[in-house]
């Protein structure tokens, strides 16, 4: 689970803008331009951050969403360098899927969730935006599913198992699956019902008055 009380003194940030906008105000002496600026900040070992920063100049837009996006700091979990596990982020219409990859496999994004990964230090990912292609909308889901990931730390604290004890319980569902379904006698439990056979009722000898 992501980590949000971090000190970004601390960290050596590298800031990445993802897109500069800009905005056309037309008043009744001319027209007022002022740009957004889209940012990225992250120390490439897992935490990361973005912020929006407006302005009149394109440099006072960069520098107050480098601030904005600092404030916004997160931690997520990786699994050696890509995501534990698949996830699905959503913010309005856009949609992005975040899949781990092998070794070797790299980035494979494209735009914002590229800036996104690659400044949080994911090097083997596999990703696919669906919907908007607007930049803000795509980081913004990007990150929501960057919330989701899970380590495996979390997981055994929700669920009182530990993680030696779910990597068992995965080998065992994957020697049944191997099996077509049969269970080995290690893995049963020692119980008349344990194997969902139950042993036929005794039925009364009429003759003798004993049960056979």
């Amino acid at each position: 689970m992501a980590e949000f009380d971090i000190d970004p003194k601390q960290l050596d940030l590298q800031d990445q803008v993802v897109h500069i906008n800009r905005v056309t105000k037309v008043v009744k002496g001319g027209k007022n331009f002022r740009f957004t600026a889209l940012i990225v900040v992250g120390d490439g070992r897992g935490h990361v951050g973005y912020g929006l920063g407006k302005a009149r100049e394109v440099p006072a837009a960069i520098s107050k969403g480098i601030d904005k996006a600092k404030k916004n700091i997160m931690r997520i979990p990786l699994k050696g360098a890509t995501i534990p596990h698949t996830v699905m982020g959503r913010f309005g219409a856009g949609m992005v899927l975040l899949k781990p990859a092998s070794e070797g496999t790299g980035v494979i994004a494209g735009g914002p969730v590229r800036a996104v990964v690659e400044s949080a230090g994911i090097q083997n990912i596999l990703t696919k935006s669906f919907g908007t292609t607007n930049p803000q909308n795509v980081v913004k889901a990007t990150f929501d599913g960057l919330l989701q990931l899970k380590s495996p730390k979390d997981v055994s604290f929700r669920s009182g198992y530990s993680a030696s004890e779910q990597k068992d319980d995965s080998k065992k569902e994957d020697r049944s699956k191997d099996s077509g379904g049969a269970v080995s006698e290690s893995d049963r439990v020692s119980s008349p019902a344990a194997d969902g056979t139950q042993k036929p009722r005794a039925a009364a000898d009429p003759a003798s008055g004993d049960t056979v």
